[in-house]
């Protein structure tokens, strides 16, 4: 069994009747005309591998099976919440989600959808697993810029060289790190609404959210030296995996009655580290 994922990206222009065509699904199609609501769903797939033809599925049928069948639920939903004049919360999002799901099961005869998730902006996403019905991912990244070196004091000289290369310089590097921090946020049964909905007491709020993360994990390490500044990095040494163990352990339980999903550290564009707990 293999995983396929395709990304269908379009605009939706919330106060047209009709999205122009477009013809170019890379950038965007439906193409948007003038200032448009840009959005990009995350299709993934699951199912044995056609021996005949090294497929799973044909991309393109991917592509045409979500633009015909599950794009039309979110610019239609769209619509109406911009139509009556009514904000579209992330418990909204998450309904249409839902219901584009529903619209593409059993569309695609040797594979079934086995997760959605939409991009409402390059740093967040909501996500579904079709194996969990009852929950809605929530994503979003963060940056820090800091300083740190890889040594461990009872290694030698030549063994710190060796193990850590170049990060093992004694005056240090730097990085601009990115985090992603994904929660669990739980859903009412049959609607997939997240129960954090805006206006009920004890919601998640996306600002609320990002002032956890801000207050428990960025300030302790936005431009800091982390061997120096951070007590917890005086004997741990300040690895991506020891950063994102650290994450972990300062974020959860942060955010009732959602949980902590995971935690993605980057140090650079090619080298991250994801935790989940023990």
């Amino acid at each position: 069994m293999v995983r396929l994922g395709r990304l269908v990206r379009f605009s939706i222009n919330p106060f047209l009747e009709q999205d122009s065509p477009g013809f170019n699904s890379y950038a965007s199609k439906p193409a948007g005309e003038g200032l448009a609501i840009f959005l990009e769903l995350a299709v993934e797939l699951i199912g044995p591998i056609a021996p005949e033809t090294g497929l799973l599925v044909n991309v393109t049928d991917i592509d045409r099976i979500a633009r015909r069948f599950g794009v039309p639920v979110l610019a239609e939903g769209i619509r109406r919440r911009f139509g009556r004049g009514e904000h579209a919360s992330l418990a909204v999002v998450a309904q249409m989600l839902h219901s584009v799901h529903g619209r593409l099961s059993g569309r695609f005869p040797s594979a079934q959808v086995d997760r959605l998730a939409l991009q409402l902006n390059p740093f967040r996403k909501l996500a579904m697993d079709a194996k969990e019905p009852g929950v809605i991912y929530f994503s979003e990244k963060f940056e820090f810029a800091a300083t740190h070196k890889l040594w461990n004091d009872s290694f030698s000289d030549e063994q710190n060289r060796e193990v850590f290369g170049k990060c093992a310089n004694p005056s240090g590097h730097g990085h601009n790190y990115l985090v992603e921090v994904t929660i669990k946020v739980p859903a009412e049964p049959q609607t997939g609404n997240a129960q954090a909905t805006e206006g009920a007491s004890g919601a998640f709020r996306v600002g609320q959210f990002e002032s956890i993360v801000d207050g428990r994990l960025m300030q302790l390490l936005d431009h800091k030296n982390l061997n120096v500044d951070v007590p917890e990095f005086g004997e741990r040494i300040a690895t991506v995996e020891n950063l994102a163990v650290f994450a972990w352990q300062r974020l959860a339980g942060q955010f009732d009655p959602a949980q902590l999903h995971c935690v993605t550290i980057w140090e650079s564009d090619r080298t991250y580290c994801s935790y989940y707990g023990a």
